[in-house]
Protein backbone atom coordinates (compact mmCIF):
# COMPACT_ATOMS: atom_id res chain seq x y z
CA UNK A 1 0.00 0.00 0.00
CA UNK A 2 1.16 3.29 -1.11
CA UNK A 3 1.04 6.38 1.13
CA UNK A 4 2.67 9.85 1.30
CA UNK A 5 3.76 11.76 4.42
CA UNK A 6 3.74 15.48 3.67
CA UNK A 7 5.22 17.60 6.69
CA UNK A 8 7.26 21.03 7.32
CA UNK A 9 5.16 23.65 6.77
CA UNK A 10 4.10 26.52 8.78
CA UNK A 11 4.02 29.97 8.81
CA UNK A 12 6.91 32.45 8.07
CA UNK A 13 7.88 35.87 7.04
CA UNK A 14 8.29 36.75 3.29
CA UNK A 15 12.23 36.07 2.74
CA UNK A 16 12.13 32.96 4.90
CA UNK A 17 12.62 29.32 3.66
CA UNK A 18 11.15 26.19 4.29
CA UNK A 19 11.86 22.51 3.57
CA UNK A 20 8.81 20.25 2.90
CA UNK A 21 9.44 16.50 3.22
CA UNK A 22 7.58 13.67 1.64
CA UNK A 23 8.40 10.40 3.30
CA UNK A 24 6.83 7.77 1.04
CA UNK A 25 5.56 3.97 2.40
CA UNK A 26 5.23 0.79 -0.51
CA UNK A 27 6.87 2.56 -3.59
CA UNK A 28 10.50 3.78 -3.81
CA UNK A 29 11.51 6.97 -4.41
CA UNK A 30 14.84 6.41 -6.64
CA UNK A 31 12.37 4.40 -8.81
CA UNK A 32 9.28 6.54 -9.07
CA UNK A 33 9.64 10.13 -10.30
CA UNK A 34 8.00 12.10 -7.55
CA UNK A 35 6.20 15.42 -7.85
CA UNK A 36 5.39 18.12 -5.76
CA UNK A 37 2.11 19.93 -6.53
CA UNK A 38 0.64 23.48 -4.47
CA UNK A 39 -3.40 24.92 -4.37
CA UNK A 40 -3.70 27.98 -3.27
CA UNK A 41 -7.47 28.92 -1.96
CA UNK A 42 -9.89 29.71 -4.73
CA UNK A 43 -6.95 28.35 -7.37
CA UNK A 44 -5.99 25.02 -9.46
CA UNK A 45 -3.38 22.46 -7.93
CA UNK A 46 -0.72 23.14 -10.03
CA UNK A 47 2.48 21.09 -10.26
CA UNK A 48 5.60 23.13 -8.62
CA UNK A 49 8.20 20.51 -9.33
CA UNK A 50 9.00 17.23 -10.56
CA UNK A 51 12.09 14.34 -10.26
CA UNK A 52 12.60 11.65 -12.37
CA UNK A 53 13.88 8.62 -11.33
CA UNK A 54 17.15 9.40 -13.34
CA UNK A 55 17.91 12.28 -10.70
CA UNK A 56 16.71 14.98 -13.37
CA UNK A 57 14.68 17.85 -11.90
CA UNK A 58 12.10 20.22 -13.69
CA UNK A 59 10.06 23.32 -11.94
CA UNK A 60 7.22 25.53 -12.54
CA UNK A 61 8.02 29.13 -14.10
CA UNK A 62 6.86 30.66 -10.79
CA UNK A 63 9.53 28.02 -8.93
CA UNK A 64 12.09 28.01 -10.83
CA UNK A 65 15.49 29.69 -8.65
CA UNK A 66 13.93 29.61 -5.67
CA UNK A 67 12.29 25.86 -5.40
CA UNK A 68 15.03 23.31 -5.21
CA UNK A 69 13.51 19.68 -5.36
CA UNK A 70 15.96 16.35 -3.82
CA UNK A 71 15.83 12.93 -2.86
CA UNK A 72 17.11 10.58 0.13
CA UNK A 73 17.28 7.30 -1.20
CA UNK A 74 18.34 5.81 2.19
CA UNK A 75 15.19 7.98 4.24
CA UNK A 76 12.70 7.29 1.03
CA UNK A 77 12.13 10.81 1.22
CA UNK A 78 11.67 13.90 -0.92
CA UNK A 79 12.37 16.87 -0.22
CA UNK A 80 11.19 20.66 -1.42
CA UNK A 81 13.35 23.73 -0.67
CA UNK A 82 11.90 26.79 -0.72
CA UNK A 83 13.94 30.21 -0.71
CA UNK A 84 13.11 33.61 -0.55
CA UNK A 85 9.51 32.63 0.32
CA UNK A 86 6.87 35.45 -1.14
CA UNK A 87 3.02 35.83 0.29
CA UNK A 88 1.81 34.26 -2.89
CA UNK A 89 3.21 31.09 -2.51
CA UNK A 90 1.15 30.48 0.40
CA UNK A 91 -0.84 27.01 -0.37
CA UNK A 92 -1.22 23.46 0.51
CA UNK A 93 1.68 21.49 -0.82
CA UNK A 94 1.02 18.01 -1.93
CA UNK A 95 3.62 15.12 -2.81
CA UNK A 96 2.64 12.96 -5.70
CA UNK A 97 3.60 9.88 -7.43
CA UNK A 98 2.09 7.28 -9.87
CA UNK A 99 2.70 3.75 -9.90
CA UNK A 100 3.89 1.51 -12.89
CA UNK A 101 0.23 0.97 -13.71
CA UNK A 102 -0.81 4.25 -13.66
CA UNK A 103 -2.68 4.40 -10.00
CA UNK A 104 -1.69 8.18 -8.08
CA UNK A 105 -1.15 8.89 -5.11
CA UNK A 106 -1.49 11.66 -3.16
CA UNK A 107 -0.15 12.38 0.56
CA UNK A 108 -2.47 14.56 2.75
CA UNK A 109 -1.06 18.04 2.56
CA UNK A 110 0.86 20.46 4.74
CA UNK A 111 0.04 24.08 4.94
CA UNK A 112 2.28 27.00 4.01
CA UNK A 113 1.58 30.45 4.83
CA UNK A 114 4.17 33.12 4.20
CA UNK A 115 2.91 36.58 5.79
CA UNK A 116 4.20 39.68 3.89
Amino acid sequence: QVQLVESGGGLVQAGGSLRLSCVAFGINVRINSMYWYRQAPGRQRESVAFITSGGSTSYADSAKDRFTISRDGGKNTVYLQINSLKPEDTAVYYCNTVDRWGLAYWGQGTQVTVSS
